[in-house]
């Protein structure tokens, strides 16, 4: 059966897609990984993050995947022995010089993006140096993908869902050039992001077009200062949920979701639903169908506008700013929860009422979005509250004392 595997930048996130319903997590290790600027986690966490795993059945593959110099290469392999005793599962590696340390300390290597892998004879070389997983380059079809994965003789994985790197594997300079920090080694301040302003100048160049595409023109919006605006370094975040028959029928052993720099409460949606249309097309794939709310609940959390990449045609549209119905505001913390009743104490610093929808986090509880139904202030129903205030919510999910509390507001356009 194929394993969704999901993002965990922190505990809370971690505790969130596996509540979710991951098979497995990927997660960074401070100073080895491509989110130098998500939490992360140290060496001295990775038991924790192992036996929290092992509770849900999930497997466990840390992130070393930037471009390692001699001497974050030597430092790598003189900690093997440290990760391969708490119990983590795999290493996915940008440097395929670390395949056999890896597999020595009872690890799987799984092999990273960052290589572009594009075709079988690769994943051949990648077998016999010892490798069991790697994943596929972003820039294949589909069509290929299910090509190049029957003549694999090891594992394949693919992204499903998520941010989309402008660079092919993410092999970006722009960060770099512009700042001096380099994406290559997981620092990356994601300047493709940003409204970038478009100038012509008139005159003679030697660019000439060979190709058959006449329209040259980039998507621009104009701006009050009467320049032009563009996004067209930063590409649509990718989104497959309308393709899930196609993609488990390419034989792919692994689906995984973009997002570890992300908020827990995006790793949880994004993994319950997945995990809901998997099981959907197992359960019944001749009658499977795509459900309305699940792109609904997609486009409630952050996103850039959907596309499917290069899956089936080479993406065109550029993304736009966040484009989430809502914004998470920090609302309050939880003082107390009765298992009796199944209610929460939570103490407010915003206005709340009948019908909000909040998300309570923590390292333990990890991600829960309710929708308030009941609310008492000493023992007296209300149908709201005002700020600075501790109310009692019916919630059926445990959470914990001093867990967070946000409220998720409907974005307006001055957003």
């Amino acid at each position: 059966m194929v394993e969704l595997l999901a993002p965990a930048g922190n505990f809370i996130s971690l505790r969130a897609v596996l509540e979710n319903g991951a098979d497995a997590v990927y997660f960074g290790l401070d100073d080895y990984n491509m989110r130098a600027n998500a939490k992360n986690f140290s060496l001295d966490d990775l038991s924790e993050v192992s036996k929290i795993a092992k509770e849900y059945g999930a497997k466990t593959y840390l992130c070393t995947n930037i471009i390692l110099n001699e001497k974050r290469a030597s430092e790598l392999e003189s900690n093997m022995e440290a990760i391969s005793s708490a119990e983590i599962d795999g290493l996915i590696l940008s440097d395929i010089g670390l395949i056999e340390d890896t597999v020595a300390h009872g690890l799987e290597a799984h092999i990273s993006v960052q290589e572009n892998v594009t075709n079988s004879y690769t994943l051949k070389t990648l077998k016999k140096l010892g490798a069991k997983r790697a994943i596929l380059s972003r820039e294949l079809s589909l069509r290929e993908i299910t090509e190049i994965t029957k003549k694999s003789p090891i594992e394949t994985e693919i992204f499903i869902h998520g941010a989309i790197c402008m660079a092919i594997s993410g092999r970006c300079f722009l960060s770099y050039g512009l700042y001096g920090r380099s994406a290559n080694c997981g620092d990356c301040l994601q300047p493709c992001r940003k409204n970038w302003t478009l100038t012509y100048e008139e005159g003679e160049d030697n660019v000439i077009n060979f190709s058959d595409v006449e329209d040259e023109t980039f998507i621009v919006t104009g701006s009050d200062d009467g320049s032009y605006r563009t996004n067209f370094f930063s590409p649509k975040d990718m989104c497959m949920i309308e393709h899930i028959p196609e993609l488990m029928k390419s034989g792919v052993a692994s689906f995984k979701i973009e997002g570890r720099a992300r908020s827990p409460d995006y790793g949880a949606m994004v993994t319950g639903i997945y995990r809901e249309a998997i099981d959907s097309y197992i359960d019944n794939p001749s009658g499977y169908e795509v459900k309305d709310e699940w792109m609904e609940e997609l486009t409630s959390v952050f996103n850039r506008g959907f596309d499917t990449n290069f899956y089936f045609n080479t993406p065109f549209e550029v993304s736009e700013d966040n484009q989430s119905k809502y914004i998470k505001k920090d609302i309050g913390q939880v003082v107390n929860y009765y298992n009796k009743v199944g209610a929460a104490e939570l103490r407010i610093w915003d206005d709340l009422k009948i019908g909000d929808k909040i998300i309570i986090q923590g390292q333990t509880t990890g991600s829960i979005t309710h929708t308030i139904d009941s609310m008492q202030i000493e023992g007296e129903s209300v149908e709201e509250v005002d700020k600075n205030t501790n109310v009692a919510i019916l919630i059926p999910t445990k959470v914990r004392k001093n867990d967070f509390v946000y409220k998720l507001v409907e974005r307006n356009s001055n957003d």
